[in-house]
């Protein structure tokens, strides 16, 4: 268990909405009578708008959780394209304040932290001592909570799998009060279950995990331009053997003979080359608007992907600072009001091999052919890692990542029909990234759902979990 440091806790009370904790009233009572307003938390993509959702603040690593009258899901920074992160007419546990560091050995590469810590602050304090995360996803924005409970992958999973995979314990604080110490070695049952557990378990509230060391903030990378998929198989095979980051765009919008799939893959490897570490946040672009329809339509997104195919690949080898290699989204601050006030859906699915071949091009021509636009498609294949997490979303196969504006019926349906072929070739979706999957697809693409369900916390409950199990 984590050490106590005086100078990594505060004063122990659990602050509700600014309220100490002894006004939460006794368990049956209406929502409104704990004095917590409904809050205005939302996921990422800004849909599905969540109803009658109270929020408390947890600060407090050592204190039990609340005696709540309603279900509860700890809510880290709201980055999950998904309801598993809202409770509609429940609790949200704001993890937010749970953001301090513990220890951090820099010659060993091992830190511990509160479960609120952002990653983009992590990467502020081990870049320059030369150690960086063994995985990351897209964004740098997310809690190392909610990287742990999605069991978020990147673009190395080929040869580090998931972030999970460098965890090395973790501390899990259930609604009884208890509090579960978790690892590998350690209560190995209730870490497989948490990790990719969607927060279900209980509330994550430290960890420790094992960094990956550097030498240089700066990457090696190289852009592969590839005319459709067949190409980008060879490609793709060739430069995963060779480059210990990969992942590729794709041009969702052609549909010709072919150019199906046409689109650059990203390789990079961190420089071996010694020179000062800085983390560099630059200042990104702010989208200071909400539009108040979607920017991003079939003209627009054809005439960007046509761009940028021709710009990008072939250039040789070269070099870029970590942060736009890894994180090129997180330079345009609140991007997803692009999309308006309808938001957008992300559809993202695992294929195993050798089904994916076949379903990945079937799923990349309904989408053309549906005319749903989509300047953001990602292809990666996966490495063959076991799973760590019952749940965890990464296995042997190819992901495909989607985002798709919200047209209503009309997204809907076309996700309905992307079901069928993520259905037929024994797939499944990524809950992180997924508001409207359905209760037959999840069950068939997590088939552990049973075993997993006795580790949920009583209390314990969100919209994706409702949805999906009921």
């Amino acid at each position: 268990m984590l050490p106590r440091s005086a100078d990594t806790v505060r004063d122990g009370l659990l602050v509700v909405r600014g309220r100490p904790r002894t006004e939460i009233a006794h368990r049956h009572a209406p929502l409104h009578d704990h004095g917590v307003k409904p809050s205005t938390y939302v996921a990422w993509n800004r849909w599905p708008v969540p109803g009658d959702q109270a929020v408390l603040t947890l600060s407090d690593r050592y204190a039990p959780l609340p005696d709540l009258p309603r279900s509860y899901i700890a809510y880290g920074n709201g980055r999950s394209y998904s309801d598993v992160c809202l409770n509609d007419g429940g609790f949200l546990l704001d993890t937010h304040r749970l953001d301090k560091f513990v220890s951090f050995d820099r010659d060993t590469g091992r830190l511990a932290c509160e479960a609120g810590v952002l990653l983009s602050d992590l990467l502020e304090l081990i870049v320059p001592h030369g150690w960086f995360l063994p995985v990351t996803p897209g964004t740098r924005e997310i809690t190392v909570g909610g990287a742990i409970a999605n069991d978020v992958h990147g673009k190395n999973h080929h040869g580090a799998g998931t972030f999970s995979a460098h965890v090395q314990a973790l501390g899990l604080r259930r609604s009884d009060g208890s509090l579960r110490v978790c690892g590998p070695s350690q209560n190995p049952d209730w870490f497989e279950a948490t990790v990719g557990g969607l927060g279900l378990t209980g509330v994550i509230l430290w960890a420790e995990i094992q960094l990956l060391r550097i030498t240089s903030p700066m990457m090696t990378v190289q852009a592969l331009r590839f005319r459709n998929l067949d190409e980008f198989w060879t490609v793709n095979a060739t430069a995963s053997a060779e480059w210990p980051y990969t992942v590729a765009w794709v041009d969702c919008m052609s549909a010709r003979p072919g150019r199906l799939g046409r689109g650059v893959l990203f390789c990079g490897r961190h420089a071996a080359v010694v020179e000062p570490l800085t983390s560099r946040r630059g200042r990104p672009l702010r989208i200071g608007i909400d539009p108040p329809f979607s920017l991003i339509n079939y003209p627009t997104v054809r005439a960007f992907n046509a761009l940028y195919y021709r710009t990008h690949g072939s250039t040789g080898i070269g070099a870029s600072h970590y942060a736009p290699f890894f994180y090129p989204l997180d330079g345009v601050q609140d991007w997803n009001r692009l999309y308006g006030p309808r938001g957008f859906f992300q559809y993202q699915c695992v294929l195993p091999f050798p089904q994916a071949v076949s379903a990945v091009a079937t799923v990349l021509e309904r989408i053309a052919r549906s005319g749903e636009a989509s300047f953001l498609a990602v292809l990666k294949t996966f490495g063959d890692a076991r799973p760590v997490g019952i749940l965890s979303f990464p296995r042997p196969g190819v992901t495909l990542a989607v985002d798709l504006p919200n047209r209503g019926e009309r997204t809907l349906r076309l996700m309905r029909n992307l079901d069928d072929v993520v259905l037929e070739a024994g797939g499944a979706l990524y809950p992180a990234k997924d508001a409207r999957m359905p209760a037959r697809l999840f069950r068939a693409g997590y088939p552990r759902f049973a075993e997993f369900a006795r580790f949920i916390d009583p209390l314990a409950s969100s919209g994706f979990w409702r949805r999906v199990s009921e």
